[in-house]
């Protein structure tokens, strides 16, 4: 009887050649991808925030406290930017820049009057707050490999909280503005994947504790979290598409009490990278 033959072969070595070429080609545009010089990111956030204040004081030798939620209407578009420096194999520079402008005005349609004082129709108060957040870390990768890295990170942080408050009423008009800024340490964490040529997916988080720096008379904290997802249509130049989240919590004490600010910011981002 003829023996029967397996439809499956061997493959022949011209195979075997061109799937090793393949994977090694991709293997390394990845790894390329994960060493370029100097990247640079150019985007927006669409920015909703939201926060509370709160106080805290002693009268007649009883503890008062106070709390209000409070947020600024819609979302705001703000500008982002984030650019890496990379010096060797493992160590590279990170600069993020992340600013929040917005205002909020409340109107009187119609004369409202109390006791013998009258606010005319038109009498407005006006508040607006800017942040500004601005940091340089140094990175170490930890963990590095053809398609991932682990970096753990350490720098400095700049951050500026400014208000305004201005009200006017006929004839009557109040203005009033504060604005205190200062810098400490920040540490942080890196996960970057590339799983091909083409696609980068970058995961970082930040923390700074107020007590670690210049921030004068006040306590707290300023968390960061963000996810961001790249697509390179040459090796210049990309799109990408992500996650921005940041919390500031921060508290200032007096001889008569302390007064709080937990202010949040959160959302989508998207723009264009450049790679040299």
């Amino acid at each position: 009887m003829p023996r029967s033959t397996s439809s499956l072969r061997a493959p022949s070595l011209p195979s075997l050649l061109a799937l090793a070429l393949t994977a090694a080609m991709y293997t390394h545009a990845a790894h390329a991808q994960q060493n370029d010089r100097f990247t640079l990111r150019l985007g927006a956030m669409d920015a909703d925030a939201s926060s509370e204040l709160s106080a805290r004081t002693q009268f007649m030798g009883q503890d008062l406290r106070y709390s209000q939620d409070f947020d600024f209407g819609s979302d705001e578009i703000v500008p982002r930017l984030d650019g890496t420096f990379r010096f060797s194999d493992r160590q590279r520079l990170v600069f993020d820049y992340f600013q929040y402008d917005k205002e909020k005005t409340a109107t009187l349609n119609n004369d409202l009057s109390f006791d013998n004082v009258t606010l005319p129709a038109g009498s407005f108060a006006r508040a607006e707050v800017e942040f500004t957040l601005a940091s340089l870390m140094y990175d170490y990768a930890v963990v590095d490999t053809d398609t991932f890295e682990l970096g753990l990170q350490i720098g400095a942080e700049w951050a500026k909280l400014e208000g305004t408050l201005l009200a006017e009423a006929g004839p009557d008009r109040f203005r009033d503005s504060s604005s205190e800024d200062g810098y400490a340490p920040v540490v942080g964490a890196r996960f970057t994947v590339t799983p091909s040529e083409h696609w980068l997916i970058n995961l970082q988080g930040q923390y700074l504790d107020a007590d670690w720096g210049n921030f004068d008379n006040y306590d707290g904290s300023i968390t960061r979290a963000n996810a961001v997802v790249e697509y390179r249509f040459t090796p210049v130049f990309g799109v990408f598409a992500g996650y921005d989240w940041f919390k500031l919590d921060a508290t200032r004490g007096g001889r008569d009490g302390s007064l709080g600010l937990d202010q949040r910011f959160k959302g989508p981002i998207a723009g264009v990278s450049l790679t040299f």
